[in-house]
């Protein structure tokens, strides 16, 4: 019988909080503001709050699979980092 991996819900409320409290600790380790943030990534909006709402998962907001690609590559931290506990 084989292990099958858990279901990771990236939209539900937990692992989105999870994930955004894991950018916010690396954004802030690396000395990088909201703003900063939010200028480099291409999310359509150019707003602190885009990030800001993101990172504690404030009205639903959640950081897609593409964003954290982006914030892995911006902030040089592995993707798997954000997406752990």
């Amino acid at each position: 019988m084989s292990k099958s991996l858990p279901n990771l819900r990236l939209n539900s409320p937990i692992t989105s909080k999870v994930i955004g409290q894991n950018v916010a600790k690396v954004r802030k380790e690396r000395k990088v503001s909201q703003l900063s943030l939010s200028l480099s990534l291409d999310m359509g909006y150019k707003s602190v709050s885009v990030v800001s709402f993101a990172e504690i998962s404030l009205k639903g907001a959640h950081f897609n699979i593409a964003h954290l690609l982006q914030i892995s590559t911006i902030l040089n931290v592995p993707l798997i980092e954000q997406l752990s506990n």
